[in-house]
């Protein structure tokens, strides 16, 4: 993929206007503006290559991106929606490529597991230093940083999914405007609504998700019952002929959040806020306040 003179300045001038989206402040700030970069170049990258034809976005970064939840994410979850076969290395060239058009050195690999996983991985990895250069924003460092340090986004793709997710096209917004096929906000609801339940990480609750969960309600948005139900019955928490009720999942909502320490929750969700003040909030009185006002989506 070659690109003219005028191409290359286009995109130099597409990455400072993503920077303008961030207050950089220190090194921190400065990596999650550039993983966030790289993660909205890739996707640019993965739609050239079609892969939207088959799969679909998902989990938080997807929120971040697409639906503007104000917390950072740090991996790309995929999807596949129309049962074929799926291998990474199809979209090699063309990740390694896009981001070299906009001055970034990647490498993009597939990641073999010796399991038999449904779950595809992939790695993307620059170097840091190199990368915060690209972006003008190395020079805000004089005490150096590493040579050998390297940002890693991990990719991933489920290759034998729950079915009874809703899929919807949205614009992404940078660098270019293409059209990236994403589960609908009921459904990644839904989706985090059964993590919260029952996804532990090494035994530490993933505060991530019961973030998620109040932001989604604070938004007044419904639970796809659905795709809720068969995750659930996929866990083998919900048994076939009973029925799911929003005063079930309310009442079950309520005894995990009961359940768990929201101290360790809280020191999972911290690192990827810009206010992580509004943690003081967090009770148990206070996600009772929100999972109350849970509700599932009108099928009509």
């Amino acid at each position: 993929m070659a690109f003219t003179q005028n191409e290359k300045k286009d995109m130099n001038n597409a990455i400072e206007k993503m920077l303008q989206r961030y207050k950089i402040s220190n090194r921190g700030d400065a990596e999650r503006a550039l993983r966030e970069i790289l993660q909205e170049i890739t996707l640019v990258a993965l739609w050239r290559g079609k892969f939207f034809e088959h799969a679909a976005f998902y989990g938080g970064t997807a929120l971040r991106i697409l639906y503007g939840l104000d917390r950072f994410s740090e991996h790309l979850d995929f999807t596949l929606i129309d049962g074929k076969q799926f291998e990474w290395k199809l979209f090699e060239r063309n990740v390694v490529e896009e981001l070299s058009s906009y001055g970034f050195e990647v490498k993009f690999t597939e990641k073999i597991k010796q399991n038999e996983s449904a779950v595809r991985s992939a790695l993307l990895k620059t170097n840091t230093e190199h990368a915060l250069f690209q972006i003008n924003v190395r020079e805000m460092f004089p005490s150096g940083i590493h040579p050998d340090a390297i940002i890693k986004i991990k990719v991933e793709i489920d290759t034998s999914p729950i079915l009874g997710f809703n899929v919807e096209p949205i614009y992404l917004k940078e660098p270019l405007p293409v059209s990236i096929m994403v589960l609908d906000e009921s459904s990644l609801f839904a989706g985090k609504t059964n993590a919260a339940l029952y996804r532990a990480w090494k035994k530490r609750v993933k505060g991530r998700d019961w973030y998620d969960l109040v932001w989604f309600l604070r938004r007044n948005i419904p639970i796809n019952q659905r795709y809720l139900e068969a995750c659930m019955r996929d866990n083998g928490d919900l048994s076939d002929g009973e029925l799911l009720t929003e005063l079930k999942v309310q009442t079950l909502l309520k005894k995990r959040v009961e359940e768990i320490n929201l101290e360790h929750a809280k020191e999972d969700v911290h690192p990827f806020l810009r206010d992580p003040g509004q943690l003081d909030l967090w009770s148990v009185e206070f996600f009772h306040h929100w999972i109350g006002q849970l509700k599932f989506m009108s099928e009509f």
